[in-house]
């Protein structure tokens, strides 16, 4: 049985629009518009749940319709929610979404922004027995720094998603992290926001292992990191170790918002039970986040374990 999994993060409501291709400056295009649950911290949270975890998610909600939808999805999910109150609306975000999958994203926070720590300290027994907890930077980075220290504190396992990319996330954040989880974009940013170290994001999946091993260990010297390259797959550098890669199978992908917080809330659901990063685990989160991108939408396109393994079979470890 798995231990449980605290996500830290943002609910919002997206507003999505499906275009034949992503607007230039200036251009006004024809789209198919959906509204639907997201935010990465629920996303990843639905995620974790669908994969198996006990889940709780804290987050803020406002006092509107989304804060409504929000409480009401994670009584739906399984998922036990505690939400700070806000008077600011519960968060939002415009999506674009093209023929292919890819997408452009603008995040209004909302209430996300009133996340804060003394909130996160309240919850200071959940946080204790927390086998994994699981947090991103669309609530203040304060916040993810209080339940992380609480985790350490007691032996849990933190896993800091640093998304967005333009976050800047101060060090004692990234000390208090065991295993960060970067996409190609995030992985170089920070680089050059902390090392002032270029590298080209695009570049990333095409570096040998030893290569990209030393890039992952300038940007987390003290902790693992588990590198999302989008259909590429994954690349693992732990601090003690090998580096693996492992590779993401084809899908018939149409839709790729959200395809990271599936993966993330799938490696949390695995470290609940297992504590320790192996091929096995990450085979299983790629094929849970490519699965994903199977189903438009965000939250509720995730899926269930049951339709992961239906679909690619078991993961040996």
């Amino acid at each position: 049985m798995p231990g449980p999994v605290v996500v830290v993060g943002s609910f919002n409501v997206d507003h999505v629009w499906r275009v034949e291709s992503l607007p230039r400056a200036g251009e006004t295009l024809q789209g198919c518009y959906t509204s639907g649950p997201g935010g990465k911290g629920f996303n990843q949270a639905v995620a974790a749940a669908r994969s198996g975890a006990p889940t709780h998610f804290v987050c803020a909600l406002g006092d509107d319709l989304g804060g409504q939808l929000a409480r009401m999805l994670a009584r739906d999910e399984g998922i036990h929610l505690h939400a700070q109150p806000s008077d600011a609306p519960t968060g939002t975000a415009g999506i674009q979404v093209d023929r292919e999958g890819r997408n452009h994203i603008v995040i209004g926070p909302g209430a996300n922004d009133a996340l804060d720590a003394g909130f996160v300290q309240g919850r200071a027994e959940l946080l204790a027995d927390a086998a994994v907890v699981l947090a991103q930077c669309e609530v203040p980075c304060a916040a993810v720094l209080s339940a992380f220290e609480r985790a350490r504190a007691q032996g849990g396992l933190t896993v800091l998603n640093p998304a967005p990319a333009n976050v800047d996330i101060p060090q004692e954040l990234w000390a208090a992290t065991s295993i960060a989880t970067p996409n190609e974009t995030e992985l170089a940013a920070h680089l050059a926001r902390r090392h002032g170290i270029d590298v080209e994001a695009d570049a990333l999946s095409t570096l040998d292992d030893d290569a990209l091993h030393a890039v992952a260990r300038r940007f987390l010297p003290r902790g693992d990191v588990v590198v999302t390259l989008g259909a590429a797959g994954v690349f693992f550098s732990p601090v003690d170790g090998s580096p693996l890669r492992v590779s993401a199978p084809r899908v018939h992908t149409v839709d790729t918002t959200g395809a990271g917080d599936a993966f993330n809330g799938a490696l949390a659901a695995a470290l609940a039970v297992q504590r320790a990063v192996d091929r096995g685990m990450l085979l299983q989160a790629v094929r849970y986040a490519s699965l994903a991108t199977e189903t438009p939408g965000a939250a509720l396109a995730m899926p269930l374990a049951i339709d992961v393994a239906g679909r690619f079979g078991a993961c040996a470890g």
